[in-house]
């Protein structure tokens, strides 16, 4: 993040090196850093003449670099951005030469999208030296909820942590995903407000007590009426909640109660920081870690794995998703 962080901050200042490359499977991260050169490179007046938007499997990098080599009109810099250059995996080294020395005036930007450059190319060697490689990786799960916090507080918002865990439960660390939903609870919420699992629920359509989040909440704390109720709920609705996704999250789930189990340190921070959550869901752990001794937390990953082969058709061909996740549910309790 701090690289990302300085990249903007440089194109903020009107600081622009002549190629960026940004690649990598965060695309959130890539049409930000596009989205601000595009803002800053150019004045209003000057992009009819200096600004260029193409698509890699529509043009060719002979064609991109003859047009890197021309001189801006009426202006300072010209703009190039290509989008997908993943496309041009096989051709790309061809830009190399332009690369080893770029047209000082031209802002040439690679989206290379869910895709690494090769380091061993001649084009990122030559990149590394003249211009700006960024990875834009994904961010994992148990980062997502901190990152969310970060992101609504240099909005001037807040949120709890559970609504924010309802987000990740619903959304992963699709990004993209997660800042399209908050952007609509900024339409409809006053800043400084602080945003509740309500809120998500009124808002985005999420169930502030029927999701895999309250499921989780519910085993772990052996409360076996509200875990059954919240397995019928995901059985009617089993395009809403995925048995895949949900087991994966109970495997997750289940993970963390064993770290917990072998950790020396058991105080609030400390589990906080082996298990990648908010030090409010400490307690949540505790309590699950007591309900669930190493065993039968190792038995009910065994369980997991199993269920999540029956949920992509090894042997239970004829079994509904919505009957193995109930079925589960009662075994992992017993």
């Amino acid at each position: 993040m701090n690289e990302i962080d300085a990249i903007l901050a440089e194109i903020r200042k009107q600081e622009f090196r002549p190629i960026y490359v940004l690649m990598g499977d965060e695309t959130y991260y890539i049409d930000l850093i596009t989205a601000e050169i595009k803002k800053n490179a150019l004045k209003e007046e000057e992009r009819a003449f200096n600004e260029m938007v193409c698509y890699a499997r529509d043009t060719s990098v002979e064609d991109v670099v003859s047009s890197a080599k021309r001189y801006p009109m009426m202006s300072a810099r010209q703009l190039i951005i290509v989008k997908e250059a993943q496309d041009w995996v096989k051709t790309i080294d061809q830009m190399a030469a332009y690369a080893a020395n770029p047209q000082p005036s031209t802002v040439l930007v690679l989206n290379y999208k869910y895709k690494i450059l090769d380091k061993r190319k001649a084009f990122y060697k030559a990149v590394s030296k003249s211009g700006a490689i960024v990875a834009c990786k994904s961010l994992y799960e148990n980062k997502v909820a901190h990152w969310i916090h970060d992101y609504l507080k240099q909005r001037q918002y807040d949120i709890v942590p559970k609504a924010a865990q309802m987000l990740v439960e619903f959304l992963g660390n699709d990004l993209s995903k997660i800042v399209n939903e908050l952007e609509k609870l900024e339409l409809l919420l006053p800043k400084g407000h602080q945003i509740t699992p309500e809120d998500i629920e009124t808002n985005i359509g999420i169930s502030k007590d029927f999701n895999v989040f309250e499921l989780r909440n519910a085993i772990g704390y052996r409360q076996l009426e509200r875990a059954y109720q919240i397995a019928a709920h995901f059985a009617e609705n089993p395009k809403m909640h995925p048995l895949v996704l949900t087991t994966g999250m109970l495997f997750s789930y289940f993970s963390q109660i064993m770290q917990y189990h072998v950790l020396n340190d058991h105080s609030p921070r400390s589990v906080a920081s082996a298990l990648g959550i908010n030090p409010f869901f400490v307690k949540d752990y505790a309590i699950a870690a007591g309900n669930y001794p190493m065993k039968y937390a190792s038995r009910n990953i065994a369980l997991l794995r199993e269920y999540d082969l029956k949920g992509k058709g090894v042997g239970a061909r004829e079994i509904a998703d919505g009957d193995l996740l109930k079925e589960l549910v009662h075994r992992l309790m017993h």
